[in-house]
C-alpha cells in the first residue's frame, strides 16, 4: 500500500536531535520512502489527513514479559522475593501454552493502543508470542527465556526450543530472535559460558536480567566474588550484542564494563521501584555514554504496558531524587523510548527515527486533546502530558494495524473473553 500523511506535525532526527516540524510522509509498502517531498512515480492509496496529529517513530518497549498480562494485579506491594517466589512462579507453572497465547494477544492489544510498534519480549512457552505477534502485525524481539547449571539437560533442552522457535518463524521478516539466560542467579556462571558461545555461534544477540536487587548483587558476589555484571562479562555474555534489564544497583566498575563493551542498558522505572528495588542511575549512564532504552517489565510487575507511563516516570524520579532539573530532558527520554531501544536490539538502521529508507513503524496522535493543548513544546509533552490516549492511529511495518481508535488486526472482545476463562481456571480475578 501506499501512504501519505499529509501536512502533518512530524518528530524528525536532525543532527543528532529530534525536532517538530511540518511535512508530508510517503509510504511504500513497509518503507518510508519520502519526507517533504514525493518519490518519483508515487501514487497514494491512502491519504491521511495531517490536521491536528503528530506522528511519531514508534515506541520501542525494550524489556517485557508479554504473558504476563494475564497477572496483572495479582500480586502487588510484595517484596521482590516474596512476589517472585511465593506468588508468581505458582500461577506461572500452571500456564499452558494456549493461556500464554491469550497472555501475549492482551499485552499487544495495550502495546499497540499506546504506540509501541516493537517489543522485547522473554517468554516460556515457545511460539506462542511468536504467534500473536505474527497475526497482530506488531514487531518483536523474542528470547526463550533460559535456565541451566552448566551442561544439565534442562538447560540444553531450553537452548533446543529457543533454536526450534526462531527456524519456526524465519519467514515472518517482524519476528528476531534473541537467546534469553534469565538472570545470575538462575543461571550459573558455567552456562553463562554456554550460552554466549551459543549466541556467538548463531550470531544472536542476548538479553538477561541483572543486579535487579541488593539480594542479588550481595548474593552473586557471595557465591562468585565479583558483581552480575563482571560475573557475565567474564563468562563471555557481553562480547556480542547484549541488553540487559534492571542494572538498579550498580557501582563504577559496573558502569565502566557497561561502557567498555558496548552493553546497552534497559531501565524499567515503574516495575524496579514498585518491587522496592529502586532504579537505575540514568544520569550516571547518559554521562558515561551508555546506551540506556525503555523497557516496562511484565504487567505482573508493572502493572502497565503503557511507554508513556514510563517516559514520565523515568523522568521524574530523577529529577526529583537527584535534586537536580535538568539530569535527564525530555528528548533524552523520547530518544530511548525509540532509537535508544532500536540499538538495543540491533535494529537502529531499520526502525526507531522517521528516516526515508527505515521501517513505516509509527504513531500517530491526535493533539486536539486537553493533554496535548496548548502545543507549545510537543517533545516535552510526549513526555510529562501524554499518557498514551492521544494515540489514534498506528502502522508498522507499512501497514495500518490501528486507525481512528480501532485495532484492525485483534479482535478485542474475543481476548477479553479468552483471558477472563483463563484467569477462572487459574483461581485469579474477581469472581462473578
Amino acid at each position: 500500500m501506499r501512504i501519505v500523511l499529509k501536512d502533518i506535525l512530524a518528530v524528525l532526527p536532525r543532527e543528532g536531535q529530534d525536532v517538530v516540524c511540518r511535512t508530508d510522509i510517503y509510504l511504500e509498502g513497509d518503507k518510508i520512502t519520502g519526507i517533504g517531498e514525493a518519490p518519483e512515480g508515487f501514487s497514494e492509496d491512502k491519504r491521511i489527513d495531517g490536521k491536528d496529529r503528530l506522528v511519531i517513530p514508534g515506541l520501542i518497549n525494550a524489556h517485557t514479559h508479554s504473558y504476563m498480562a494475564l497477572l496483572r494485579n495479582v500480586a502487588d506491594d510484595l517484596t521482590f522475593e516474596d512476589w517472585l517466589f511465593g506468588h508468581i512462579e505458582p500461577i506461572e507453572d500452571r500456564l499452558g501454552p494456549e493461556d500464554a497465547y491469550w497472555g501475549a494477544c492482551l499485552a499487544i492489544l495495550e502495546m499497540m493502543r499506546s504506540g509501541t510498534t516493537c517489543f522485547s519480549d522473554m517468554q516460556m512457552h515457545i511460539h506462542q508470542t511468536s504467534r500473536a505477534v505474527s497475526e497482530s502485525g506488531m514487531r518483536a524481539v523474542i528470547s526463550r527465556g533460559l535456565v541451566g547449571s552448566g551442561a544439565d539437560e534442562a538447560g540444553q533442552t531450553r537452548l533446543k526450543e529457543a533454536y526450534e522457535e526462531k527456524e519456526a518463524w524465519k519467514d515472518c521478516s517482524r519476528l528476531t530472535f534473541f537467546l534469553g539466560p534469565h538472570a545470575s542467579y538462575s543461571c550459573d556462571e558455567d552456562f553463562q559460558r554456554i550460552v554466549a558461545r551459543e549466541a556467538a555461534r548463531e550470531h544472536m544477540g542476548v538479553h538477561i536480567h541483572l543486579s535487579e536487587s541488593v539480594n542479588e548483587v550481595e548474593n552473586i558476589r557471595s557465591q562468585y566474588g565479583a558483581s552480575p555484571i563482571a560475573l557475565a562479562k567474564r563468562a563471555g555474555l557481553f562480547d556480542g550484542l547484549a541488553a540487559v534489564a534492571h542494572c538498579v544497583h550498580v557501582d563504577g566498575v559496573d558502569l565502566d564494563i557497561l561502557k567498555e563493551c558496548q552493553v546497552s542498558v534497559i531501565t524499567n522505572p515503574a516495575s524496579n521501584m514498585k518491587l522496592g528495588n529502586g532504579f537505575a542511575p540514568v544520569p550516571d549512564m547518559l554521562e558515561k555514554g551508555i546506551n540506556v532504552c525503555i523497557g516496562t517489565d511484565g504487567a505482573a510487575s508493572n502493572n502497565s504496558l503503557n511507554m508513556f507511563h514510563e517516559m514520565n516516570l523515568l523522568g521524574l524520579i530523577h529529577k526529583g531524587v537527584r535534586q537536580k532539573a535538568d539530569c535527564v530532558s525530555a528528548r533524552e527520554i523520547f530518544r530511548m523510548a525509540t532509537i535508544g531501544g532500536a540499538k538495543a536490539l540491533g535494529m537502529e538502521k531499520e526502525t526507531g527515527s522517521i528516516e526515508v529508507g527505515k521501517k513505516a513503524d509509527l504513531a500517530i496522535l491526535n493533539l486536539r486533546t486537553p493533554s496535548m493543548t496548548p502545543r507549545n513544546d510537543l517533545l516535552a509533552g510526549l513526555c510529562y502530558s501524554a499518557n498514551g490516549s492521544e494515540v489514534e492511529t498506528v502502522i508498522i511495518d507499512g501497514q495500518i494495524t490501528m486507525e481512528e481508535g480501532k485495532v484492525l488486526t485483534l479482535d478485542e472482545e474475543r481476548i477479553y473473553g479468552e483471558v477472563e476463562r483463563i484467569c477462572r481456571r487459574l483461581g485469579i480475578g474477581m469472581k462473578d
